[in-house]
């Protein structure tokens, strides 16, 4: 290898990708949260999405335990929310509006898409768990996304539509 991980995480950096949050519950009942944009579709039929999750999260063995979870895809106007959901905080949740979908799982408002799923399958991923679910859910809000390139939070310029 002729790289280290900071040049490997740089050029990954050039792929701009959307920026999701994903929610959950503990096994004790807790709302778990987290920001993460590695997510991908992986089927339409069926309907199968993937994300990865550091070993290092506060959250990890909640989210791996989790037989259920949601993908908020944020919009444009989320930044703080990405943030917050970005820290290492005890309860991410105070002081949010919440809905709860029918899993019990805490539902962010005034995102882009979301996507309620049932834990499919987990893979070990190096440092990361790959958690792949089945989609049996979606709402879709036609709001813009927010993006990440190069370390830094973006808009599109273009409309897409």
């Amino acid at each position: 290898m002729t790289f280290d991980s900071r040049s490997f995480r740089d050029t990954l950096g050039a792929f701009a990708t959307g920026v999701t949050v994903i929610t959950a519950r503990s096994e004790r009942g807790d709302d778990v949260g987290i920001t993460v944009n590695s997510f991908s579709a992986v089927s339409l039929e069926p309907p199968l999405v993937l994300w990865s999750l550091g070993r290092d999260a506060q959250s990890f063995d909640s989210f791996v335990a989790a037989e259920h979870f949601v993908i908020h895809v944020l919009a444009e106007d989320q930044q703080a929310l990405s943030n917050h959901f970005a820290t290492k905080s005890n309860d991410k949740f105070a002081g949010l509006a919440l809905e709860r979908g029918d899993t019990g799982i805490a539902l962010l408002q005034g995102c882009a898409a979301r996507f309620d799923c049932k834990t499919a399958f987990r893979y070990e991923g190096g440092d990361h768990v790959i958690i792949v679910g089945e989609v049996f859910h979606i709402e879709n809000t036609a709001l813009p996304p927010l993006v990440f390139h190069r370390g830094s939070y973006c808009r599109l310029v273009n409309d897409c539509r």
